[in-house]
């Protein structure tokens, strides 16, 4: 089963050469003849290593400005050759074809040229045909090759040939081939996805190249794992590892922050707001967003959208919360909330985020446009005889912005920049409005002169009823019932501003 195989020869070809010169030597120790092209045949002559350049074996030189140097029977061939079967040996007795034992080839950086900017025919010159095609051949007769695909692997085969004296074994070879067919996948779906840009075919392909295990799923008897590059969205300042709920809780808060400009606390709980205010300081934004629900904060994901100071900080110390994230903090804030080892501090990068979302639903994916719309004053048409004042109209503004990321049915009340409640996943409209109200009075809030938003248009009149009677004076939703002009005539009746968008924000 384990089948071990002396490495005889190595075809080298790689675009990055760091960390490659110990293996080189390893192998140099151990006899094995190089083959090489271009600048990695340059490298291993300038380590002082004898090299038979691929040109000399194939008879060929590189041609088409370096598009074709190993395309050639007498390269593929000896990857390709089965050692069991007598006549793929006797073929290459007969042509002159020596059995490659290991292939070390790496891929033009594609992904890299792309993210640079770089114009259509230097990203098409990126579109590695040689190297894909040996990687590929070498990984298929994984039975009797080993194949390297990337510079992250030239540890691992540096490591297993120092213990064998230079043999590799079938386990070895298999989990090299595997990796390779990962790095070859990649790559082509990174292609695929540059091209299907324009009238794109009904097809859906996502790589992800990096994976944290995570300490369970949404339950302790579920599994999880996040597939991505966490640290290039944050820098992780302490706490223990982000969990699955704390990572769909910190998705939907930076989703929320990014709708304000001026300085703002989020409190989340579930992917939903608990708390949230914009203010003209950090310190009173903190207060003023936990004063909102001060109890389902307790444990809750905290976020803002400027560096966190001493003062905020010690106030912020006091409330026992899973995960703070901001763009920085201050010296003495960092002292003040690192005082609990389990806390978890994230200070974000600027990273652009992507514009598509996806799941898996039944047997498939589901994929849809990110919700990248919010309507501001100047989007609110107003259909009542009352027309909402400036602040009003504000407070519209804020109320939208976290109706569009609360969870449906939802209602938003808010008055002076500040949540006073929300009415969350409701399966009646009527019912998150009663909850958000009740929740308002709760903690003591004058709903008197505050303003409603909603998700999605009131199929009756009784929604705006219930919020005139509690004080509510202006109004949003997006419109679009066939029953709106009830809606309307009991805004009328109530001396209650009405404005619609035409944007529903439905988040299920």
């Amino acid at each position: 089963m384990s089948h071990p195989v002396k490495i005889k020869n190595a075809l080298i070809s790689v675009y990055y050469k760091d960390g490659l010169a110990p293996l080189i030597e390893l192998l140099n120790k151990q006899g094995v003849t190089f083959y090489s092209t271009g600048g990695t045949e340059t490298f291993l002559r300038e380590l002082g290593h004898e090299v038979v350049p691929v040109e000399d074996l194939t008879g060929y030189p590189s041609i088409l400005g370096g598009r074709v140097k190993t395309l050639h029977p007498k390269v593929f061939g000896g990857i390709l050759s089965r050692r069991p079967l007598e006549a793929d040996g006797q073929q290459l007795q007969e042509y002159d074809i020596p059995e490659i034992d290991l292939v070390i080839v790496d891929l033009y950086p594609f992904e890299e040229t792309v993210a640079s900017g770089a114009g259509e025919q230097e990203i098409i010159e990126k579109i590695d045909i040689g190297g894909i095609s040996l990687i590929r051949a070498a990984a298929k007769n994984y039975n009797d090759v080993v194949i390297v695909s990337s510079r992250n692997d030239y540890q691992l085969l540096q490591d297993i040939l120092t213990e064998t004296g230079g043999h590799t074994l079938l386990e070895h070879r298999k989990t090299f081939a595997k990796r390779a067919f990962n790095v070859s996948s990649h790559y082509d779906t990174a292609i695929f996805n540059y091209f299907n840009t324009t009238e794109p075919l009904p097809v859906f392909k996502q790589s992800e190249q990096q994976a944290q295990v995570l300490r369970y799923g949404e339950n302790p008897h579920q599994k999880g794992v996040f597939y991505g590059n966490l640290d290039a969205l944050f820098d992780k300042l302490n706490g223990k590892e982000l969990s699955y709920n704390n990572l769909v809780d910190v998705d939907a808060a930076v989703a929320l922050i990014d709708e304000f400009d001026e300085p703002t606390f989020a409190v989340l709980k579930h992917t939903n707001a608990c708390g949230v205010a914009s203010r003209g300081d950090l310190l009173t934004a903190w207060n003023d967003a936990l004063a909102c629900d001060p109890v389902s904060a307790f444990g809750g994901v905290i976020i803002c959208n400027r560096q966190v100071d001493n003062a905020t900080a010690e106030e912020i110390n006091k409330l026992f919360f899973e995960v703070l994230i901001a763009p920085d903090y201050s010296v003495g804030a960092l002292d003040t909330l690192t005082s609990k080892k389990n806390r978890i501090l994230l200070k974000r990068k600027p990273v652009t985020l992507p514009t598509k979302l996806f799941k898996t639903l039944l047997n498939g994916v589901i994929e849809q446009d990110k919700d990248l719309v919010i309507e501001g004053p100047t989007q609110m048409n107003t259909v009542t005889d009352k027309q909402p004042t400036d602040h009003e109209l504000s407070d519209l503004y804020f109320a939208n912005k976290i109706v569009k990321h609360t969870k449906s049915n939802t209602i938003v009340l808010a008055k002076d920049g500040q949540l006073s409640a929300s009415g969350v996943g409701q399966t009646s409209r009527v019912d998150a409005l009663r909850q958000a109200i009740l929740k308002a009075q709760s903690f003591g809030f004058d709903l008197n002169g505050a303003v409603m938003a909603s998700d999605a248009f009131f199929p009756f009149s009784d929604c705006v009823e219930i919020a005139a009677e509690a004080g509510i004076t202006a109004v949003l939703q997006p419109g679009g019932s066939i029953r709106d002009k009830e809606s309307v005539d009991m805004a009328n009746r109530k001396g209650v501003a009405m404005v619609v968008t035409g944007v529903r924000h439905f988040k299920h």
